[in-house]
């Protein structure tokens, strides 16, 4: 009788410490599903990153347009680069009429480089490298003016 006690006192052990814990298994199943589920929200949430920065780069460059037309207003032409727009005209005759600067500060683009400013005769075009942060390429976010 001590003897089937002590097999079934055994018995009783062996199967409750085998389920007590998770198997090896059963961990890497949970851990293969959480590192998907991080995945699809890292993917999705660079794509919306992405968009919001195209986004904020277009307003920054459709502001600093009217920026440069307001220089154009006050100068009567535009000005050869961006830093004049903070600086004012380097020519002497035309800076006694500069009053103050237009903007504190030349902005950037979202991805925080320089935008590039060209003049054209009477017309003006500033750009941003855009997403792949190299210039004249495809992705390239320009404005006109």
């Amino acid at each position: 009788m001590a003897m089937q006690y002590r097999n079934l006192q055994r018995s009783h052990r062996s199967s409750h410490s085998a389920r007590s814990g998770f198997t090896l298994l059963e961990l890497l199943l949970v851990l293969a599903i959480l590192v998907m589920i991080i995945g699809i929200g890292v993917t999705n949430y660079s794509g919306v990153q992405d968009g919001t920065n195209v986004s904020t780069t277009e307003i920054t460059l459709g502001e600093l347009k009217n920026t440069v037309k307001m220089y154009k207003i006050r100068m009567n032409s535009l000005p050869e680069s961006l830093d004049m727009l903070r600086d004012g005209p380097s020519d002497a005759a035309k800076k006694a009429k500069w009053v103050s600067a237009i903007i504190e500060e030349i902005p950037k683009d979202s991805w925080e480089n320089d935008l590039e400013y060209n003049v054209s005769g009477g017309s003006f075009e500033i750009r941003s490298s855009g997403l792949d942060q190299q210039m004249n390429t495809d992705d390239d976010l320009t404005i006109e003016g």
